[in-house]
C-alpha cells in the first residue's frame, strides 16, 4: 500500500523506501500540527471522525476521514495515537471498535502520547500478539515544537520498527532517539517532565524573587540568558511569566498527570523525588485556584500567591537586611 518515493536526504545510500499510509488519532493542540507536517510531506493521512470533524486546515491539505478507530487501522499501514492519558490510549486501541480490531499482520502502531510506562508494556504485548509492531514515542517541545516540526522524540521498541518509523519521525521532530525497549520511551518522557517541571519552578522562584526585590524581571531574564542559568525554559516560559501570557502550550493538568506517573513510579522503585513532589503541590495549588487549563508556566502564580506579589507588579523594597 502506498506510493514509492526516493529518499533524497541521504543521496549516498540511494535507497528506495515506501511512503506508507498513516492513520492519525488525536488531532489536538499537538496532534494537529504533527499530522499537518506529514500531509505537507506528501503522506496520505487518515483520521477518525467519531467525535468531531477534523480541523479545516488539515482537510484542505488532503486529510481523509473514516468512521471509527478500527476503520483507521484497516485503511492504513502505520497508526499514530496522540491522546491525553493512559485510559484514552487503552480506549483507542482496545475498545470494541478500537485500533486492535482493525489490525492485520505487519502493521505498526506508534503511541506518541505521554502515558504510563508499565501500561505501555502491556499495550505493546497485546499488539505484538496480533503480529504487529509497537513503538512508544512520546514527545517534548510543546505546541511550539509541534508547529515548528522540532519535537524531541523518545522512542521505545524494536530497532526494525524504529527504522521503519524514522522517516515519519523526521517530518515531526529533530532530536529522535531509540532509547530502549517498549516502555523505555515513556520512562524517558517521565524523566523529561521532571526536569521541565523543576526548571519551570526554578525560573518562577528566581523571577518572583528578583521582581519583588525591585528589579525589572524582563531585564533579569535577559541577563540570565547570557550565563550558566540559560535554558530553553528560561527563554520561553520565563518570557510567558514576564508578559503574563498563559494561554496553553502544555496545560498544567497534563503536567500534573506526568508528575503523577513520576511519583507513582518512584514509589514502586523505592526512589525519593522530593523536589518533584514539591513542584506537584505547586501545580495542585494552581489547579485548585482555577488554573488547570493554563500553560504550565503559570506555576509562577502559586509562588506569587505565597509572596503576595506578581512578577512585573509594582516595585517594592524588601524588608530587612541580607545576612
Amino acid at each position: 500500500m502506498g506510493q514509492r518515493w526516493r529518499d533524497r536526504t541521504r543521496p549516498s545510500r540511494r535507497r528506495r523506501t515506501i511512503m506508507e499510509t498513516i492513520g492519525f488519532i488525536g488531532l489536538g493542540i499537538m496532534g494537529a500540527p504533527m499530522a499537518g507536517h506529514l500531509l505537507d510531506a506528501g503522506y496520505k493521512v487518515i483520521a477518525s471522525d467519531h467525535r468531531s470533524k477534523p480541523p479545516a486546515d488539515l482537510a484542505a491539505k488532503g486529510l481523509k476521514t473514516v468512521t471509527g478507530h478500527a476503520a483507521v487501522a484497516r485503511a492504513t499501514d502505520i497508526i499514530i495515537t496522540m491522546v491525553p492519558d493512559t485510559p484514552q490510549v487503552a480506549d483507542v486501541l482496545f475498545s470494541d471498535n478500537g485500533v486492535a480490531s482493525g489490525l492485520t499482520r505487519g502493521k505498526l502502531v506508534i503511541d506518541m502520547s505521554s502515558i504510563s510506562p508499565i501500561e505501555t508494556k502491556v499495550f505493546a504485548g497485546k499488539i505484538n500478539e496480533l503480529g504487529c509492531d509497537y513503538l512508544d514515542a512520546p514527545v517534548s517541545g510543546g505546541e511550539v515544537g509541534a508547529r515548528a516540526a522540532s519535537l524531541t522524540i523518545m522512542v521505545g521498541g524494536a530497532e526494525k520498527a524504529f527504522e521503519r518509523a524514522t522517516p515519519i519521525f523526521e517530518k515531526m521532530g529533530k532530536n529522535i532517539t531509540l532509547v530502549g525497549a517498549n516502555g523505555v520511551g515513556q520512562t524517558t518522557k517521565v524523566a523529561n517532565q521532571i526536569v521541565v517541571a523543576l526548571t519551570i519552578e526554578a525560573v518562577a522562584e528566581a523571577l518572583v524573587f528578583a521582581s519583588k526585590a525591585g528589579a525589572d524581571p524582563a531585564k533579569v531574564r535577559q541577563a540570565l540568558m547570557g550565563g550558566l542559568a540559560a535554558s530553553r525554559i528560561l527563554e520561553v516560559h520565563g518570557e510567558r511569566m514576564v508578559k503574563r501570557t498563559f494561554a496553553p502550550g502544555f496545560r498544567i493538568e497534563l503536567h500534573q498527570k506526568d508528575l503523577n506517573l513520576a511519583l507513582e513510579g518512584a514509589k514502586a522503585l523505592g526512589v525519593s523525588l522530593p523536589n518533584t513532589s514539591t513542584t506537584q503541590q505547586l501545580f495542585n495549588s494552581c489547579a485548585a485556584n482555577g488554573g488547570a487549563k493554563e500553560d504550565h508556566s503559570a506555576l509562577v502564580r502559586a509562588l506569587e500567591r505565597m509572596a503576595n506579589f506578581e512578577v512585573g507588579g509594582e516595585v517594592t523594597e524588601m524588608k530587612g537586611k541580607a545576612a
